[in-house]
């Protein structure tokens, strides 16, 4: 935004810092009445004609957009809450069994949803019932933070299932 010498309007139309209208003046006498004020001239809207300049504390103005915007990305950030993706397999070890349950709950923690994938392969195919007791076995050890949102459901060569974070009451 233009300020103070930058702005190239011949003329503008004023408004004071507590938001009252000075009415049309001339850019000197404008850039004036902001000098005794301690404050920055500032054009609101160049397209208009006149243009509308604002007498205010520049610095204070950037900076409590800056805080706005930070503020929206902040609450942009929790509405769009992530999926976090786990993969086992059916023959998977209990020390990577553990790994991640720890990992999976720490991501539950903070309020984002996990979905649990085991990929059959070969003969695997054959056994769904074992990727099923160990996807109920990863959702009975993460039980104290989740709760199953879809049930274990078999879509070609991978059952998955979706936890969701516990409501907090």
């Amino acid at each position: 935004m233009p300020i103070n010498e930058q702005i190239r309007a011949k003329e503008v139309m004023l408004i004071g810092p507590n938001g009252e209208q000075l009415g049309v003046k001339n850019i000197k006498d404008a850039l004036t009445l902001a000098s005794y004020a301690g404050f920055d001239l500032v054009l609101m809207n160049g397209n208009s004609v006149p243009a509308v300049c604002k007498i205010m504390d520049y610095n204070k103005f950037k900076y409590e957009n800056k805080k706005r915007a930070k503020e929206n990305m902040k609450k942009q950030r929790e509405s769009n809450l992530d999926v976090k993706e786990y993969r086992l397999s059916v023959t998977i070890d209990v020390h990577d069994f553990n790994t991640r349950v720890k990992n999976a709950s720490k991501y539950l923690e903070k309020g984002h949803k996990v979905k649990v994938q085991i990929r059959f392969k070969g003969r695997e195919l054959a056994h769904t019932h074992l990727g099923k007791e160990v996807l109920l076995r990863f959702a009975d050890a993460v039980k104290d933070n989740a709760d199953i949102e879809q049930e274990p459901k078999l879509e070609g060569r991978f059952m998955s299932m979706l936890l969701m974070p516990k409501k907090e009451k």
